[in-house]
């Protein structure tokens, strides 16, 4: 491995402004600001968590709701991710994690395919966590699997805590996103040379 693993994307909309500085092999160093402190939080523990390096700033349409902003950033991350990949040579390409959050227990499964696709089974108990909208959730990691041209499994084993839940997919994600993007030696891992 001997180009940094980094991206750049900016996206600019009539809705929404993302701005993405991204690096996959970092320390977990990050700066989030979305205006929604809830969301923000939960990519904070994305970086803290996976010891990917990200600033990340997006400005939305916030007064409507919070839906452009949310997959947009999920659109943006996405493909800042894909970029950072490059071709794939010499990683792991999977990743699964089961991650406990007190009472909740969330299943998250990750092939860096180049095929977008999400499966999600999480159930949310609340519609709100805060300002937050819960349904946004799903929206942020269907955008992102798509984006990223990643295939993604998320599935809620059990929880009553919203905030729990979507704390334990989070956490789930990042871990699976380090173990998959790991350097390990060796050609781009698929039969068909290509990812």
């Amino acid at each position: 491995m001997s180009e940094p693993r980094e991206s750049l994307v900016n996206r600019k909309t009539l809705e929404t402004e993302v701005n993405i500085s991204f690096s996959l092999d970092g320390e977990g160093v990050y700066f989030v600001n979305t205006g929604q402190p809830f969301f923000d939080h939960m990519l904070e523990l994305f970086c803290k968590h996976s010891s990917f390096n990200m600033e990340l700033t997006a400005r939305g349409d916030l007064a409507v709701d919070g839906h452009h902003t949310v997959e947009d950033v999920g659109l943006c991350l996405g493909l800042a991710i894909k970029r950072a990949l490059g071709e794939k040579h010499g990683i792991k390409r999977y990743g699964h994690a089961i991650i406990p959050m007190d009472e909740a227990l969330a299943m998250v499964a990750v092939d860096l395919s180049g095929r977008g696709f999400l499966a999600f089974d999480a159930p949310m108990p609340a519609a709100r966590v805060g300002e937050f909208e819960t349904e946004l959730v799903q929206e942020f990691f269907r955008a992102l699997a798509i984006s990223g041209e990643f295939t993604l499994h998320i599935r809620l084993l059990a929880g009553t805590n919203t905030h729990h839940i979507i704390e334990a997919i989070f956490k789930g994600l990042a871990r699976v996103l380090k173990d998959a993007t790991t350097y390990v030696g060796g050609g781009i891992p698929s039969t068909k040379g290509e990812l």
